[in-house]
């Protein structure tokens, strides 16, 4: 084949198209001759570029951009004649134009995705970077090397989701501060978001699949002070101006332990049913890392200290936004998702 020859295959197909398309009665007939004519498989223009090979290496830039224009122009009748039989389908009598408009649903995304956004942009301010593990855990790291006793209740099936062998379903995120440390040598600053899973009772405050933030600091002279001075930070950066306590607690993991509370957001420290009638809410345990945990990750628990926290997303969504009930965000209603449309 020549050059000259190509263009004129080129030239008349786009002279038969116009009248083609024109003629085509209904959108079965309208993919058909798409098909006929620039189909991938054996359309007319496809058999013509098979072609373009035969061509002197010379002819084959020019003969390329003609029949590039040809298929322009094709597809672009061809979009337009679409249009109009979409048009007139939809105009059969199928639609009734006395009928009220559908609203449009805002998306937005979910107030817990928002809390994780905003928490890891806080801390990623501070240093902090992400560090990720199996929802599906060994035991070791869920309970053993966290420095849990052999006889702790949240090791019983009442409280935890086993699987086969020696794997569970994990309880908290706390396994990614073992297998961090594990991995990389201080100093360590990581936030591990992700989902936990536990027997809770499904009501106005647990839910047995939530969201968890661990957060995880490890280096040479860290204090309780420094853990102190890191969460009320990103609590006033979090709810804007607020008021925080933390009261002593116990956690197999960390020695001292403390629960942070903020005010709460519902009644402002009156108290209502989301705060227990305490007028806070709990929103994070926190503690510095028991030297259990540091030997069980390998390294010298005389040399390196930390501290470490977690955090439930959705409580701190629900004490942000004064959500009265955590199952209202398992619910993808979206008139209640759409408040949070950015």
């Amino acid at each position: 084949m020549t050059l000259d020859e190509f263009k004129a295959a080129c030239a008349a197909l786009a002279a038969d198209a116009p009248a083609q398309i024109a003629a085509v009665a209904d959108l079965d007939a309208w993919t058909a001759l798409r098909n006929a004519l620039v189909g991938r498989a054996s359309g007319r223009l496809t058999d013509i570029m098979a072609t373009l090979p035969q061509l002197p290496k010379e002819d084959r830039r020019e003969a390329g951009q003609a029949a590039n224009a040809v298929k322009l122009e094709v597809e672009a009748l061809l979009t337009a004649r679409e249009s109009g039989l979409s048009a007139a389908a939809k105009s059969g009598g199928d639609l009734d134009l006395t009928m009220p408009e559908r609203r449009r649903w805002v998306g937005a995304a979910h107030p817990v995705s928002q809390v994780i956004d905003e928490i890891t942009e806080i801390f990623r301010e501070l240093g902090f970077t992400i560090a990720l593990g199996p929802e599906a855990e060994h035991t070791w790291y869920n309970f053993q090397a966290l420095n849990f006793p052999d006889d702790h209740p949240a090791m019983d099936l009442h409280d935890t989701l086993y699987l086969q062998g020696d794997l569970v379903l994990r309880t908290h995120t706390s396994p990614v501060q073992v297998r961090t440390l594990q991995q990389y040598a201080p100093p360590i600053r990581i936030l591990a978001p992700g989902n936990v899973h536990r027997r809770d009772p499904f009501d106005a405050s647990h839910a047995p699949t939530f969201a968890q933030v661990e957060g995880l600091v490890v280096d040479e002279g860290i204090t309780f002070a420094d853990l102190k001075a890191t969460l009320t930070h990103f609590a006033n950066r979090f709810f804007g101006s607020t008021r925080t306590r933390f009261r002593p607690s116990y956690f197999p993991f960390t020695e001292p332990s403390a629960e942070m509370d903020v005010l709460c957001g519902v009644c402002k420290g009156s108290g209502c049913s989301v705060c227990k009638n305490s007028g806070w809410v709990e929103i994070l345990g926190s503690g510095m890392v028991h030297p259990a945990v540091i030997e069980s990750a390998g390294l010298d628990s005389t040399k390196y200290t930390g501290w470490a926290f977690g955090l439930g997303p959705a409580r701190t969504a629900l004490a942000r936004h004064g959500i009265p009930d955590i199952r209202i965000l398992y619910d993808s209603d979206v008139r209640f998702l759409e408040q949070f449309a950015r």
